[in-house]
């Protein structure tokens, strides 16, 4: 039994190694589109905390009260990038490369959102102990629309006929509470985000199938 799984193990990887090397050249360009999309989405949040000018009143953050969630806030979008990025690359390798481009592409729709309106954070914000090296990335004034509820959803419309794609369900509905019960987003961004999100994913499918790069 511990040779069959040995050498189910070995032919995996096999197989592995062989659908990274066919794929090499466009998971090298979605790297580098990776890379920009994060360069731009930091230029977008600088401007925008920069930029960002009053708070405003909201029904749904009237009626919640605000809550300190920033440990899950913090480890458990890290731990839904993660899962996003390890999933296809160990598990799914041939959809490695469109995972990428089209958390990329959420990421710069996302940032030219992000730099349209001016407002300011709701005045009562959660901001929680945040770790140092994530508050390099985070920003107090990116609001529309939600990155954390965005991304999750994404994961669960790459992956939505896998199991993993319930995980990525539940995560994205989770994350759209934690980021309105610490009132670091007003309930448009959130709500929005989910919209939005399947329009990125859409246009993505139609960028992606043009080049021939988004397996089905």
């Amino acid at each position: 039994m511990f040779k069959i799984k040995v050498e189910n193990f070995r032919h995996r990887v096999t197989l592995w190694k062989q659908e990274l090397k066919e794929h090499k050249g466009v998971i090298f360009l979605s790297v580098c589109l990776f890379i920009i999309a994060n360069v731009i989405n930091h230029i977008a949040g600088t401007y925008a905390d920069r930029i960002a000018y009053v708070s405003v009143t909201d029904l749904m953050l009237d009626i919640l009260p605000p809550m300190d969630l920033s440990f899950i806030f913090v480890y458990g979008y890290i731990v839904i990038l993660v899962t996003l990025f390890a999933y296809p690359l160990f598990f799914n390798v041939r959809k490695l490369h469109s995972t990428i481009g089209q958390f990329s592409l959420l990421v710069l729709i996302r940032s030219f959102f992000i730099i349209l309106t001016h407002l300011k954070a709701p005045f009562d914000a959660v901001r929680g102990n945040l770790p140092l090296i994530y508050s390099v990335f985070s920003f107090k004034n990116d609001l529309f629309f939600s990155g954390h509820t965005s991304i999750a959803f994404l994961g669960f419309l790459l992956f939505r006929k896998e199991k993993i794609g319930i995980f990525f369900l539940i995560a994205s509905f989770a994350m759209a509470f934690i980021v309105l019960a610490m009132h670091l987003h007003y309930s448009i961004d959130v709500f929005a985000a989910f919209f939005i999100t399947y329009g990125c994913y859409k246009i993505g499918n139609f960028v992606f199938d043009k080049i021939n790069y988004n397996p089905k």
